[in-house]
């Protein structure tokens, strides 16, 4: 599943539709919600991102109900994930930075089976707990570490980096879908194949 904005973008929106991604409206996620419980009941894997966008904290997020809702309405499992790594290579607030040699760490978590007659609520704690412990491992067995201190960024600062802690990354959050954030420019079609072509 991934916001629909992205499956109008010139790049990205064709992979999307071949892979059978599921659009997300965010004012009407219903039919989205719809889909992804119907593709699950007929035995497909559907990926969620339940913070629902990604943390400037590098740590988790307070999770969305919807993963929770789908996998007690479906009756299967959470898997649950963490990631890291990529946010070195693009991620809010840092221009995208594609170059080799960049470790990026996937670890997955024992599946969470909902109980029978689980709330919401106790699903979203224990999905949460599983991806913090498993976001502590990858964070603590990556490889690389800041080149020095002006590179402290994609630390949390609980590991002694620079970014956001989380209640700021909150306030920053809010204060952007209040549309009060910076928004950066778009760039032209001249100037993306420009950035493309330097590149190579």
């Amino acid at each position: 599943m991934a916001k629909s904005a992205v499956f109008g973008h010139w790049f990205a929106g064709p992979f999307m539709r071949a892979m059978k991604h599921i659009p997300v409206d965010r004012k009407a996620g219903a039919a989205a919600f719809e889909s992804a419980v119907r593709a699950l009941k007929d035995g497909e894997v559907v990926g969620v991102f339940p913070e629902a966008t990604i943390s400037r904290s590098f740590t988790v997020k307070d999770l969305k109900a919807g993963a929770a809702r789908m996998a007690i309405d479906a009756n299967v499992p959470i898997i649950p994930a963490a990631v890291w790594g990529g946010h070195r290579v693009a991620t809010k607030g840092h221009k995208v930075q594609l170059r080799r040699g960049v470790p990026v760490m996937v670890f997955l978590g024992e599946p969470i089976v909902p109980e029978p007659g689980e709330k919401v609520q106790p699903l979203l704690r224990r999905t949460r707990a599983a991806m913090e412990a498993l976001l502590d491992e990858a964070q603590r067995a990556y490889p690389d570490q800041p080149a020095g201190p002006e590179d402290t960024w994609w630390l949390p600062v609980h590991l002694g980096g620079t970014a956001p802690t989380p209640e700021e990354a909150a306030v920053a959050d809010s204060a952007r879908a209040a549309g009060e954030g910076p928004k950066p420019a778009k760039k032209t079609l001249v100037q993306r194949v420009g950035v493309l072509l330097r590149r190579r």
